[in-house]
């Protein structure tokens, strides 16, 4: 039986207003579980509370009610736990691939000259060989990414948050990266949650899809998506999958219309 790495029991967030609480609550009475070595994606209309999962998964905001568990155990302060990789890479633009890739390592503790030869081990696997020396300015942004989501990997955290790291890029790009992401999870093993607009590359890359709801009152659906792995784009096309799709796509369009 897999072994649930992240927990959400119960969890109700709403924004604080001045002295007033906002009345309809983003997330309320939130229940779900992610199993080792998982990736699930999460897709929603804007403002349905996809980022605040996550910001709560990562400690930058805590739960008005519920609990949260990181490998088993319920964290009052998660900063630190887990990996992200944000939409935007964040990179130092006044730092090297390598001084950026080593950030996470450094903030450990670990001596440079050791962080160094560890990221160095790693640049083939994560197509950076040759590049250690280049500047953020010099990357393409697929480049960019796979430095994002290096630094994730060494943040030494069995759970990564992805938060729709390749909306930004061209579709060619965009699909080579989640060809690479899905090499990377298959090789790592890794839990991944998964924030995205695009229904096509949820299908495409996950175990589950998690749809939140904002009307007529916040709730999380959550489907299983009919494709075993290893799998390839051209998946997408089988009929339960088109099926599931259109399903998806005209839950969030209505909605968007609402």
């Amino acid at each position: 039986m897999s072994r649930a790495v992240l927990t959400f029991q119960d969890v109700t967030f709403h924004y604080p207003s001045g002295n007033l609480i906002h009345k309809h609550p983003i997330l309320e009475d939130i229940h779900f579980q992610v199993n080792a070595g998982e990736f699930v994606s999460i897709i929603g209309a804007s403002g349905s509370g996809k980022s605040t999962i996550f910001r709560l998964i990562t400690g930058l905001e805590q739960p008005i009610e519920g609990k949260i568990y990181l490998n088993g155990k319920s964290m009052s302060n998660q900063l630190g736990q887990v990996g992200y990789m944000p939409q935007q890479d964040l990179l130092m633009p006044w730092r090297t691939v390598m001084d950026n890739a080593i950030l996470p390592l450094e903030i450990k503790g670990v001596k440079k000259a050791e962080a160094i030869d560890e990221v160095r081990k790693l640049l083939g696997e994560f197509g950076l060989e040759g590049v250690e020396d280049a500047f953020p300015s010099d990357l393409s942004g697929g480049m960019k990414q796979r430095v994002s989501f290096l630094r994730s990997v060494l943040s030494g955290s069995n759970i990564l948050l992805l938060d729709e790291p390749f909306s930004a890029l061209d579709a060619i790009t965009r699909l080579n990266m989640q060809e690479w992401l899905l090499g990377q999870w298959e090789k790592r093993r890794k839990t991944i949650l998964f924030i995205t607009h695009d229904v096509e590359e949820a299908l495409f890359l996950s175990d589950r899809i998690f749809i939140l709801e904002q009307e007529p009152n916040p709730s999380l659906k959550e489907v299983h998506v009919p494709l075993r792995r290893p799998r390839n784009v051209r998946d997408l096309t089988r009929t339960e999958v088109v099926i599931m799709r259109g399903h998806l796509i005209d839950q969030l369009r209505l909605k968007v219309k609402k």
